[in-house]
Order: C-alpha cells, then structure tokens, then sequence
C-alpha cells in the first residue's frame, strides 16, 4: 500500500461544497446495493457544518478525505468518515481514525462511536482492524444498523 503524506486541518466554511461532493463521490457505489442514497448522501452540510466538527485530509494540496465528529455526553461520535474514491485504500481512513482518538483523548472523552450499515461490504472490518466493537445491530430500512465503539 503506497501511504500518501497527510496532513489533517479543520474545514472552513469554503470547504462545504467540497466535503458534499467527497461524501457523494464515497457512498454512491452504495446506492445499487441498498436501493437508494445512504443517509450521508442526503445531508444539509452547509446546516451540519454549523453543528459539527469536520476534520480534512490534505494530499498534495487535495483535499482527499474528511472525519465529521459530534461530542456527546460520554463519548465523542464519529457522524461521517468519507475519503475520495480514488484515495481509498491508502490508509487515509485510518489516519482520520487515529485523528478522532486524539479528539476524543483531547475533549476527555474515552470512548469513540459510530454508526455503519452492515450492508457496506467491508465497513465493519474495516473498523474492527482499527479497534472498533459490535456494540448492536438493528434492522431498519430494509438493511442492518451496526453501532459501534472503541475505547481510547
């Protein structure tokens, strides 16, 4: 795996449209699969920008990958982690992942969070190589919620 240099800054207002059209890009493979847009596709970002915490990951000037976290009472929740479909697979997401744990770690949180459907072949592996746990599932939509954490 050919590991790009990233560096991860916080969005700014002008990075909205950009964070839209990576999140697009990153989960329309998804659409045939579960018989329409995943939620993420269907987000106000200019709305969410304003309520949560988007982290970027920078390659060459590109902005290539993005984290949205959502602090919570007991843990710090990670809303949406998107990387641009032609940077995948190159340990971005996993650098965003360890980019959420030093948040978590910052705010005094120790536990991450998250959200995936179980019909995304390979999201939870994915997580779980990084520490993540089942925490539950649930049926809805016609797929399968999955939750889970990570203690940081």
């Amino acid at each position: 795996m050919d590991q790009p240099h990233i560096s991860i800054r916080p969005a700014t207002p002008q990075d909205v449209d950009v964070i839209a059209a990576i999140t697009k890009a990153a989960y329309t493979k998804w659409i045939s699969r579960i018989g329409r847009e995943p939620l993420p596709m269907t987000v106000d970002y200019k709305a969410a920008f304003l309520k949560h915490r988007f982290d970027l990951a920078i390659s060459e000037g590109e902005i290539v990958g993005l984290i949205e976290t959502v602090p919570a009472d007991t843990h710090l929740f990670i809303e949406n982690l998107a990387i641009s479909p032609d940077h995948q697979r190159k340990g971005i997401g996993k650098i965003l992942l360890h980019h959420a744990e030093h948040l978590a770690t910052a705010a005094g949180q120790s536990k991450l969070r998250l959200i995936t459907n179980e019909w995304f072949d390979g999201n939870v592996t994915f997580y779980e190589r990084h520490g993540f746990v089942v925490t539950g599932r649930e049926t809805i939509n016609n797929g399968v919620k999955v939750d889970m954490a990570k203690r940081v």
